[in-house]
């Protein structure tokens, strides 16, 4: 793939040092896992940008399109060049014909199944899946674009052809920066070796409870001046809370006693360190050079303002030194 040019790589990297240390995750306004009033999802954006929140990332897949109308109904109100959005491609949504007033809890979403999702990394379908989506938010462009799971559908396939075309809109300006989206860290690590990419949204693997992100994709970010988003700080929501309760979410699903116990662990120590176990996962992830931004998503106003808040709460001189030399963090 051929690299971009000068001019390009100075507009992608003005965007890096404007998402901010906070961003906001727009998939839970999308109705994740629950109903979410239109006033409960403003109020949450509301909440954001008092707080200085100037980072909003969505997907066409968050609600079958409903995180990215909610989300571009709040910033259309407001100062085009004091923010930025970032949305996904790979899934075109289609009118569902087998529509029959059915739901899309499994896929996680509490929204009519009345589209589907259809997967197409083709370069027509990358371009027609930005045009899609800024049709839904109302506005003119976004500034990120992140080839969005590949993974779960062909990865050899999105990768060979998503990545191009997504340079394309790029060098044709209509992006600023470009990345891949995802979950898994070595699939992340694969699309920065093979693409020319800006940045990378991991969710879930460079958090306070596990960083398999640093076995390669951090150091490989470091060397090819890729940013990473780390996405997903409480693991789905099992760092949220000062003890993590039994019935937390894990990676969007049930967490396994393991994990559950690993967390509990990471609670006690922080707490004997004088600090809440939510403060050390949001501001974990900032300490590494490659990490631009940490996302976390959320449609309760007052879980936005308490992030606000962790991420300025002052961390004891020495704490983190001391949990590496206890073994809890690299």
């Amino acid at each position: 793939m051929t690299a971009a040019r000068p001019e390009t790589r100075a507009a992608a990297e003005a965007v890096g040092t404007r998402l901010g240390p906070l961003g906001f995750g727009a998939a839970p306004i999308g109705n994740l896992y629950r109903e979410v009033t239109d006033a409960e999802a403003r109020a949450a954006l509301e909440t954001a940008w008092a707080g200085g929140i100037r980072y909003f990332d969505t997907a066409p897949h968050y609600g079958l399109g409903l995180s990215e109308r909610r989300l571009g109904a709040f910033l259309r109100e407001r100062p085009r060049d004091e923010f930025v959005v970032s949305t996904k491609v790979g899934r075109i949504l289609e009118p569902n014909p087998d529509f029959a007033g059915g739901d899309d809890l499994d896929h996680g979403f509490a929204v009519p199944n009345d589209l589907v999702r259809r997967f197409d990394p083709s370069e027509t379908g990358v371009r027609k899946s930005l045009e899609d989506s800024l049709e839904r938010l109302g506005l003119d462009r976004v500034d990120v674009l992140y080839l969005h799971d590949p993974d779960a559908y062909d990865l050899d396939r999105g990768l060979a052809e998503a990545l191009p075309a997504l340079a394309k809109l790029r060098d044709e300006g209509l992006v600023a920066a470009i990345g891949i989206g995802v979950n898994d860290a070595a699939v992340a690590a694969r699309a920065v070796r093979e693409g020319d990419l800006d940045l990378v949204m991991i969710a879930g693997r460079y958090t306070l409870l596990e960083q398999p992100a640093l076995d390669d994709l951090l150091p490989l970010c470091v060397e090819r001046g890729v940013g990473v988003v780390a996405a997903a700080p409480f693991n789905s929501g099992l760092l949220a809370r000062d003890t993590p309760p039994a019935d937390a979410t894990y990676n969007y699903g049930d967490v396994p006693a393991d994990v559950l116990a690993r967390a509990r662990e990471l609670a006690d120590i922080c707490r004997a360190e004088g600090v809440s176990l939510p403060v050390a996962a949001v501001q974990y992830p900032l300490r590494h050079p490659a990490v631009r931004s940490v996302v976390a998503g959320t449609a309760r106003a007052d879980a936005v303002r308490e992030n606000v808040d962790r991420l300025h709460t002052p961390i004891p001189d020495g704490f983190w030194e001391r949990l590496e030399a206890q073994g809890v963090i690299p």
